[in-house]
Formats: structure tokens, C-alpha cells, sequence
């Protein structure tokens, strides 16, 4: 009984199911041919609309040429017309003088015959008949006006729906990245084949471009569309793409055409590999004054209500009570690796062990001291100051009573005859123990440091007064390569 019951439910769970299926699949059917209705009204009218433009512009060019021979007839029936009249006149005027000669030949008297003959030369010699050509000034013949339209009408026959457009093909010789920029270009759709033909996709209106970060070398491996980044609306066959922040390894791009029914398919995409260096700020190294936020840094001393710039500098002037001694921010400290005392700083979160990397620094508006540069961290104390160690080398910038801009290492410094930028970019070649400073707005080198890495390096940063915003996810600039060649001054404090 209970097996039989038992098989009873499961048979009444299948119906269920199925019942459930056939009910959506009714109302996908359903909706379908609501659908279908919509579409075929919507292509029918938009078949309307062509055709009547069709015709429209027929009957335009039909008016256009029926004018023309209207004009043309117009002008050689005047031209005959005038002709004729002038004609009749000159008949009419040839009729009168012959019957005037026929009676001065009836004249006996001499003098009387000899003034009529003379009046009778005169006149002749002005008759208008003697001036008038005697042929039409123009033809009858209107052949030059006659039209075929055979080329047309077979065109107009052949005459279809218009075909998705092919998918264009993405020319990887010319496609580029640099400078945190792609440019991609492509053959269009719709190019003359081997025998000439045009495909008949119809005119392109525009090219849509779609591309995706990943950290795969392939498109088979990367998923989800939401993850393409589109540009609409391009009507050249090449693009260029900047400002993008290369967090991941490659860039895959595709492409398609889109004429006035729809976009067609996509073309094979292409991989482009980003090389640059990506890192945040390591939250777990921060100074407990220092507040990490994304890619900002922001000095927040304690007990200092709204953090009014005026405030800080106060309480800095009159007490040291916002910059805690060693010993009392021991017993507060969140972990081992957070630096304490005055030592202001944090340490970015990837190690830099070969290779050419760059970022930038910006200070915020209400900054007062900043320091930026490399450090090895393994060998940097949790009160070390940046610069002041043999493991460190550095960017000092100062508007705290007197603008001021050094370079320091191993506890020496530079001064620098420079303003304050405000944009510093930050190039590291591990290999090669180049370190370089520039003021990337003006493009000029603010410092260089030469020496010879033997550990790790971490991004290293101190903040005093006001914030700092960093900008990762770049390429080495292509400027860079200027001030290796023509503006390289060497720091003697890595000796």
C-alpha cells in the first residue's frame, strides 16, 4: 500500500511538473505570437513608408524631366514662331513689290518709268526677303530626351529585404596600445569581393565596438556580457580608446557593422596584452592617523574635531599632542606592520622584483607635507621615516611654512628648484636600479636615483596634513623615454 502510494506521488509530481511546463510553454507561445503580430505590423509599415518614398522620389524625377522638355519645346516654338512671322512679312512685302513692278512696266512715259525702276532697286535691295533665311532655325528632332530605364526597373526588381551585414574583420597590424590607450581597427563590411561585387548588406550607418578586460589570452574563456565595455555609433573603420586603467593582463576587442535594420555579427576578437603596474594602498601597514579610502590617503589625527587644516596647524604649533610619541602608540597599534610614532606612513600591497613599473601621485587640495617613493619593506622599522634609512628613496614636498621639494635617501637630502607639482609620476626600472621623479603637467624630471636593488620594493608613502591620491593601472609613458635620452641628472645619494 504505501510503495503503491509512494509511486502514486511521484507519478502526480511528474504531472505536475509537466503540467507546469506545458502552462510556461503556452504562455511563451502565447507571447510569441503577440509578438509576431507587433513585428509584422512594424516591417509592414516601414515597407509602406520605403514604398511611398520610392514613388515620391520617382514622381519627383518624373516632374524634373517632363519640365525639361517642356522648357525645351517651349524654346524652338518660339524660335518658329518667329521665324513665321518673320516670314510672312517679308512675303507679304515681296508680294506688294512685285505688283508694283508689273505696272511700272506698263508706263510709257520714260521719266515716269525710269523713277519707278529706281524706287523698285531700292526696295529690293532692303526687302526683307533677301535678309531671312530660308531654313528653320531649329529641328523637330527631341531624341536627346529620350530615357531608359531598364538598368532601374531591373533594379528595382531585384529589389529584397536587406540582409544582416557581415562581420567585419579586425586588421591586427594596425591595431595599438600605448599609453593606456587602444586603438583598434578594422576592414569594413560590405568591401568589393575578388569580382567586384559589393555585398548587398546595404550602406553601413556605424560600427560598434565592445571590449573586455581579463586575465585570459583567449575570448573562449571569458563570460558574461556584462563585462563588455560598448562604444556606439562609430562611423570611421578605427578607434581609439583612452584614460583606460590597465587592471588586467590582456584587453580583448570585436567588432561589428550595423546598417538601418540591425547589427550584425560580432568580428573574431583580438588580444592585446596591458603591461603596467597595479597595487592599492596595504591598509594593514597604515599609521592609525592615516585613513586608507580606495586610492586615497588622508591624515586624520586623533582628537582633532573635524580635522580643520587651521586646527591641526594650532594644536601643532602650541603641542605635540597630534604627533603621539613612540611609546604611546605602542599600546594602541593594530598589528606589528603598522608604523607608529611620527612615521606617518603606508606601504603599497604588491612587491615590485623585476621589471619597469610607474604610477602617480596627486595631492589632495588641502594637503601639507607628502613624501613618495620605494622602500624595501623587509628592512623598514615600523618608526622609520622615508629617507632616513639606506632601504628608502624618496620625494619630499613640503607647504608647511615655506613651499619646499627635496630628494632624500639613507637620512641625506637634495634640494630641488622646482614648484610643487601637482601631478608626480614615479618610474621604477628594478632591473637596471633606475628611479625617477617627474612633473608629469610640465614634463619635467624632478629626480633621478641610480643604484642597484637587491630586495624587494613596495610603493611607500607618508602623509602629514591634508591627503594624497594615487593612479595605478598604467603603462610606462612613452615621454619617459625622453629624459633617458636628453634630460638624465644622476643623484649622487644612492653612493
Amino acid at each position: 500500500m504505501d510503495t503503491q502510494k509512494e509511486a502514486l506521488r511521484r507519478i502526480i509530481s511528474t504531472l505536475a511538473n509537466k503540467n507546469e511546463e506545458l502552462h510556461n510553454f503556452l504562455e511563451t507561445v502565447d507571447k510569441t505570437l503577440m509578438g509576431l503580430q507587433e513585428e509584422s505590423y512594424k516591417v509592414m509599415s516601414d515597407l509602406e513608408v520605403e514604398l511611398e518614398r520610392l514613388s515620391s522620389t520617382l514622381e519627383e524625377k518624373g516632374a524634373e524631366l517632363r519640365g525639361v522638355i517642356k522648357e525645351e519645346k517651349q524654346r524652338k516654338d518660339a524660335e518658329l514662331q518667329k521665324q513665321l512671322s518673320e516670314g510672312k512679312f517679308a512675303l507679304l512685302s515681296c508680294e506688294e513689290l512685285l505688283e508694283f513692278a508689273n505696272q511700272t512696266l506698263t508706263i510709257s512715259n520714260e521719266e515716269e518709268f525710269l523713277k519707278a525702276a529706281k524706287e523698285i532697286k531700292e526696295r529690293v535691295t532692303m526687302a526683307p526677303a533677301f535678309r531671312l533665311t530660308a531654313r528653320p532655325a531649329v529641328s523637330e528632332n527631341m531624341s536627346q530626351f529620350t530615357v531608359d530605364f531598364s538598368m532601374e526597373r531591373a533594379g528595382i526588381q531585384r529589389l529584397h529585404f536587406l540582409p544582416v551585414p557581415r562581420a567585419p574583420e579586425i586588421d591586427v597590424s594596425s591595431c595599438a596600445i600605448c599609453d593606456n590607450t587602444i586603438t583598434v581597427a578594422w576592414k569594413p563590411a560590405g568591401e568589393a569581393d575578388s569580382d567586384g561585387d559589393i555585398s548587398a548588406s546595404g550602406p553601413i550607418e556605424s560600427y560598434e565596438l565592445e571590449y573586455q578586460k581579463t586575465n585570459c589570452n583567449s575570448s573562449l574563456r571569458t563570460t558574461g556580457e556584462a563585462c563588455w565595455e560598448k562604444i556606439h555609433n562609430i562611423r570611421e573603420t578605427r578607434v581609439t580608446v583612452s584614460g583606460l586603467k590597465f587592471d588586467s593582463q590582456f584587453i580583448i576587442a570585436r567588432v561589428r557593422a550595423r546598417n538601418k535594420m540591425a547589427a550584425g555579427e560580432f568580428s573574431e576578437p583580438v588580444t592585446m596584452e596591458t603591461r603596467a603596474y597595479n597595487f592599492g594602498f596595504d591598509a594593514a601597514t597604515a599609521h592609525t592617523e592615516l585613513k586608507v579610502q580606495g586610492d586615497m590617503v588622508t591624515w586624520e589625527p586623533q582628537g582633532v574635531k573635524g580635522h580643520d587644516p587651521r586646527l591641526r596647524g594650532k594644536e601643532n604649533k602650541n603641542s605635540r599632542s597630534a604627533t603621539p610619541s613612540p611609546n604611546k602608540t605602542t599600546g594602541s597599534r593594530a598589528g606589528r606592520d603598522r608604523f607608529a610614532g611620527e612615521s606617518y606612513t603606508v606601504l603599497g600591497d604588491q612587491e615590485m622584483i623585476a621589471g619597469c613599473h610607474y604610477w602617480e601621485l596627486r595631492p589632495l587640495i588641502d594637503w601639507k607635507s607628502f613624501t613618495v617613493g620605494v622602500a624595501y619593506r623587509a628592512s623598514l622599522g615600523r618608526f622609520d621615516q622615508l629617507g632616513k634609512s639606506a632601504g628608502s628613496w624618496c620625494l619630499h614636498a613640503s607647504q608647511w611654512l615655506q613651499n619646499s621639494l627635496s630628494a632624500k635617501h639613507n637620512n641625506r637630502a637634495k634640494a630641488l628648484d622646482w614648484p610643487l607639482p601637482e601631478r608626480i609620476g614615479i618610474y621604477c626600472d628594478y632591473d637596471n636600479g633606475d628611479l625617477l621623479f617627474v612633473d608629469v603637467d610640465r614634463l619635467h624630471l624632478l629626480h633621478a636615483f641610480k643604484t642597484k636593488f637587491s630586495q624587494p620594493l613596495v610603493p611607500a608613502f607618508t602623509v602629514w596634513c591634508g591627503g594624497i591620491a594615487i593612479k595605478t593601472g598604467l603603462q610606462v609613458p612613452s615621454f619617459m623615454g625622453n629624459f633617458f635620452s636628453t634630460n638624465r641628472s644622476l643623484s649622487n645619494l644612492s653612493q
